[in-house]
């Protein structure tokens, strides 16, 4: 069985979940080590902590990993050996590194990196120095795994430039056992008087999406109602839930369970909103959203922003809503003559959709932990061919 220890930056995220039962079901067996994000943060208590570390608080995350650097050999003590290490984000590579010298120093590294953020995109001497440290945090990794084309295209090809393979992992669905062949979704227009509802669920980080959905719901007068769930980014946001409770067409259920709820949540909504601004222009242009996958497998009609990857890959299937202009008006343009009619048509071609084009299944799972199996081996593979070089070596009298 694959040993893969998890270095994780939120122990609270989902997404590092999921992950792990990914690679679980793909016959790996998982140790999670991380950094809770908030020192009220519920704990894990599967994983091994290493520290508490502060939403958009970038220096204070750095310093807590270099204290955490220094206590690692203690809080991994008792763990196994693992056969592949995975990094999730640039401060957990650093960590990676120096877990791998406490094993031994040959143990495969995977830099997990689904997010680019904004420092490592500036162009003055900030941005050129954290690109440096990811490249030499990163010079002995030995797979890249991204969730979107236009991460590779935008940043690890012309910026980044790390010298590893990289592996395209989409944020698909966990669908372990095939469901394709399920009852076919049906669609679900409101009722004569309901309002179309719009869910906005995963994480809610952007203030302008929030900002113009509650402007849009108010001047549609309740044609629309907005649906939120998840967990709200507090440090992005001057009063999130005082917000939401002043506005008359936007309700907040809350967190959810992925994937278990996943079913339920998007069944109570006819689109899904896909659009982030948080870092526009950048890493929101650039991002697969986990709320794309999630909403098309279970018949929501995606809302894409125009210029973005997410229009390309949904334009591309030819699905979805696309806005043209991130304001009331242009949303209101797009959404007002919506009607039950053509509701049902723009589910219906998401739905015709190869449900699998939505779910990562146990096959896929298998396959991923074959991928990571066949870096040791050629981790493997490598330390053996030196030592046996160095063996020739010797007998020769040593290097000439």
């Amino acid at each position: 069985m694959l040993e893969v220890l998890y270095l994780a930056h939120d122990l609270a995220d989902p997404a590092i979940r999921r992950r792990a039962l990914m690679l679980e079901a793909g016959g790996a067996d998982v140790t999670i080590a991380g950094f809770r994000r908030g020192a009220s943060a519920p704990k894990d208590t599967s994983a091994i902590e290493l520290g508490v570390t502060r939403d958009g608080r970038f220096a204070q995350r750095i310093a807590a990993v270099a204290k955490s650097a220094l206590l690692l050999r203690g809080k991994l003590r008792g763990a196994s050996k693992p056969d592949v290490i995975i990094a999730r984000n640039l401060e957990m590579l650093a960590l990676a590194n120096r877990a791998n010298a406490l094993f031994g120093g040959k143990v495969p590294i995977v830099y997990e990196c689904l997010d680019i953020h904004r420092l490592l995109l500036r162009r003055d001497l900030v941005g050129r120095m954290l690109r440096g440290a990811e490249r030499f945090l990163g010079r002995r990794i030995s797979l890249l795994v991204t969730s979107s084309p236009a991460f590779i295209e935008n940043y690890f090809r012309p910026l980044s430039r790390l010298e590893a393979p990289i592996l395209l992992l989409e944020n698909q669905v966990i669908a372990l056992d095939d469901d394709s062949t399920k009852e076919p979704l049906a669609a679900r227009p409101p009722l004569p008087g309901q309002p179309f509802k719009i869910g906005w669920f995963g994480a809610l980080r952007c203030r302008k999406s929030l900002q113009l959905l509650a402007d849009f719901s108010r001047a549609m007068n309740g044609k629309f109602e907005i649906v939120l769930r998840g967990r709200p980014a507090y440090s992005e946001f001057e009063d999130f839930d005082g917000f939401v409770k002043n506005q008359p067409f936007m309700t907040y259920h809350g967190p959810y369970r992925n994937p278990e709820d996943l079913a339920d949540i998007y069944n109570d909504v006819q689109f899904s909103w896909t659009i982030d601004f948080f870092e526009e222009g950048l890493n929101s242009s650039w991002l697969l959203p986990n709320r794309l996958y999630e909403g098309c497998r279970y018949g929501a009609v995606p809302i894409a922003m125009q210029g973005t990857e997410t229009a390309r890959y949904s334009g591309a299937r030819n699905i979805g809503l696309l806005l043209e202009h991130a304001d009331t008006e242009a949303l209101g343009t797009l959404l007002s003559t919506m009607t039950a009619e053509r509701y049902g048509l723009e589910f219906d071609r998401v739905v015709a959709m190869d449900p699998r084009t939505w779910t990562f299944n146990r096959a896929d799972a298998r396959a991923l932990v074959k991928r990571l199996s066949d870096l040791r081996a050629q981790v493997t593979a490598s330390s053996a061919t030196m030592q046996d070089l160095h063996r020739t070596q010797s007998n020769k009298g040593g290097l000439l």
